[in-house]
């Protein structure tokens, strides 16, 4: 299973024999990485891991879509983020949330939850990172947290690398003022 290419893995799913094989490990491949960049954006464990199910569906439905021009992590990627985003988006609607309300709503659950670990530094990031329009928070978590490249991001969220580059940058600059002015 440990260092399975994406091409083995794609030809495990595509054998009639193998193919529940190669969707255990495809999920067992990028299961926490997916599943951590959508608690990112959604904060709350069951919705992340809903989400996450989501994802590996959606991939295995259209698993004779992908062409290959990325890598699968990268499309499973993208997968998680539109899923994350549209979720985030019926969620403000069906609530009939104000962004202000969301976010107070969220800042509570940082608060309060027994899933939210972590120093009293990382919830204040975290905060600061609820208060970023999604777009924004989308880019500064696969940029800082996951380390992608630009390049990477463009082909995960379909965005030209300049505006991806000024999406950090103003994450980053909010981020700042919201941390040094508490």
């Amino acid at each position: 299973m440990v260092g399975t290419t994406d091409q083995e893995l794609l030809e495990l799913i595509q054998n009639p024999f193998t193919k529940e094989r190669g969707y255990r490990m495809l999920v067992e491949t990028y299961q926490r990485r997916v599943y951590g960049i959508i608690r990112k954006m959604v904060i709350v464990h069951e919705d992340a891991d809903d989400l996450t199910q989501n994802t590996f569906i959606k991939a295995f439905k259209n698993l004779d879509k992908f062409q290959g021009n990325s890598s699968l992590f990268t499309w499973l990627y993208r997968i998680a983020t539109n899923e994350s985003l549209n979720f985030l988006e019926k969620k403000k609607k069906r609530f009939f949330f104000s962004i202000e309300d969301h976010h107070q709503v969220m800042n509570t659950y940082l608060e309060s939850s027994p899933d939210i670990s972590g120093s009293e530094v990382e919830k204040k990031l975290q905060k600061s990172l609820l208060g970023l329009p999604e777009k924004q928070r989308l880019v500064f978590n696969l940029k800082y947290f996951e380390d992608m490249s630009y390049e990477e991001m463009s082909q995960v969220t379909d965005t030209s690398v300049g505006a991806l580059k000024a999406s950090y940058h103003h994450a980053v600059k909010k981020i700042e003022q919201d941390l040094t002015t508490e």
